[in-house]
């Protein structure tokens, strides 16, 4: 074995011990002064007996990376001066319902005082983060963006915009979010992607939490158009005594969450499991009680049932219109963004 000392100008007490197989390691020693000619002789020994010469950054402690002012630049390519990825064109109804939706919820409720901002999950939420960059570089500069899941993180970072965390920022201005159905009331059915707990977190960080959709998750009773079950995420361990639970409270035919293509359950960002509940109509007629029920059960992590927190939901509708739904039990019908449309 051929050991190399360099020494390091940062730690002077202290040796790289570097083994010539792979293997680094520090070792304690008082500092001794190496004439030159030991250290140019120990190279050309590496050279020439050694298939894996010393890595340039440890012969280099001080060599740091080029910077422009505090922090390095950015390393991925989407983020180094190219334009941001554009949403494709809607080619049916219901991908443009989707984006009559989110550009009218955005215009209205996406204004220029709002600094943070929660971007949700879902097929709607692309034509949100669309509309947001629209606004423009000088608009969105301050804004810092909240994630709820991988599909946000990616749209936000890919849109050149400001990616934050709830932990920096646990109050948040605006948070819009799609969702798998909507009733009367503006609860909802989230989770059909996953993400609702996450999802969940930041509709009740925010001031202002709004829903977007197409006009197939109108509902009036919830399990109406989403028939497929209340998605919970759950502890993995616990999983047969939950599905067990909940049978005996009303959901006969709850079942696991498997993945498509993956062997295996699905596993949401949290490394957590997912199950779907469906419950009768006379259960769901009574969104809140269930929500409760259900969240008492040991193991649970969270419920896709969010009730009480939307101030209005948007759906766009087949006729180019956009239909509002108003926390107070207001219903509006707008023209939907002609931008959008005619595109």
């Amino acid at each position: 074995m051929l050991v190399a000392h360099v020494r390091l100008n940062r730690i002077p007490h202290w040796h790289l011990r570097y083994d010539v197989r792979g293997a680094s390691t520090f070792v304690a020693g008082v500092h001794k002064h190496h004439r030159s000619t030991t250290t140019h002789s120990t190279t050309a020994a590496l050279r020439k007996t050694s298939t894996m010469p010393i890595p340039p950054a440890l012969l280099t402690p001080d060599l740091l990376a080029p910077a422009d002012g505090a922090y390095p630049q950015p390393r991925r390519g989407t983020l180094t001066g190219q334009s941001p990825p554009k949403v494709p064109t809607p080619t049916s109804v219901v991908e443009a319902a989707k984006r009559l939706a989110a550009w009218t919820a955005v215009d209205r409720h996406i204004l220029p005082e709002h600094k943070v901002i929660g971007i949700g999950s879902g097929s709607t939420v692309p034509y949100v983060v669309e509309r947001i960059v629209a606004q423009g570089k000088e608009v969105n500069k301050d804004r810092v963006f909240i994630p709820t899941g991988f599909q946000s993180k990616e749209l936000i970072v890919k849109s050149q915009l400001l990616l934050g965390d709830v932990d920096q920022y646990p109050e948040i201005d605006v948070t819009i979010d799609g969702a798998d159905e909507v009733d009367h009331d503006l609860n909802c059915i989230k989770g059909g992607g996953g993400c609702h707990l996450r999802e969940k977190v930041l509709a009740e960080a925010a001031d202002t939490f709004i829903l977007v959709a197409d006009y197939r998750k109108n509902s009036t009773v919830l399990g109406t158009t989403f028939p497929q079950g209340i998605p919970i995420e759950v502890v993995p361990f616990a999983y047969t005594k939950i599905l067990q639970n909940l049978h005996l409270i009303g959901s006969p035919n709850a079942s696991l969450r498997m993945a498509k293509s993956k062997a295996g359950p699905v596993v949401s960002d949290n490394g957590n499991f997912i199950i779907d509940a469906p419950f009768p109509e006379e259960i769901m007629k009574d969104p809140y009680t269930l929500l409760t029920r259900i969240k008492m059960l040991t193991g649970i992590v969270e419920v896709g049932l969010f009730c009480h927190m939307a101030k209005a939901a948007y759906f766009g509708n087949q006729d180019g219109s956009v239909t509002i739904k108003w926390h107070d039990g207001r219903i509006e019908k707008v023209a939907g963004n002609e931008s959008a449309v005619e595109d």
